[in-house]
């Protein structure tokens, strides 16, 4: 299983395309899917929730288009993966306190909690502007 579903790859792709174009106006959505090699219904689809995350902000009409909601070094990998696909954990057992009943008490909770703080610090530390200096 993957961690980091396809969408949220496509999704993570057209914000980098965003984010590379910062200060530069509006792009469309059929031109940010052509230029990800992402099906422009499914961009559709990525752009509205990450519009409804409030990560990325739309214009309607004939010259509309998306842009990022606040500059690159603000938006980081975890906000934008939750917006698609939910929150990430690496077991159920880390969902909430009621997911389990041997949580107090079960040997693997504690190692998995720290998996799951490592991947999340991570994924937070990491932002736009560290991924558009990878873009060529």
């Amino acid at each position: 299983m993957d961690i980091i579903r396809r969408n949220t790859d496509y999704a993570l792709r057209l914000m980098v395309n965003l984010a590379t174009r910062f200060n530069d106006g509006l792009i469309s959505s059929r031109n940010l899917s052509k230029e990800e090699d992402v099906s422009y219904q499914l961009s559709c689809k990525l752009l509205q929730k990450l519009n409804m995350a409030g990560l990325v902000q739309s214009t309607k009409g004939v010259n509309g288009g998306f842009l990022l909601s606040k500059p690159p070094s603000e938006i980081n990998l975890l906000d934008t993966i939750e917006a698609i696909q939910g929150p990430l954990v690496i077991n159920r057992c880390l969902l909430n306190k009621d997911a389990c009943s041997r949580q107090e008490s079960c040997p693997i909770t504690s190692q998995l909690k720290g998996m799951q703080d490592y991947l999340t610090g991570s994924l937070n530390s990491i932002t736009l502007v560290d991924l558009v200096k990878n873009v060529k």
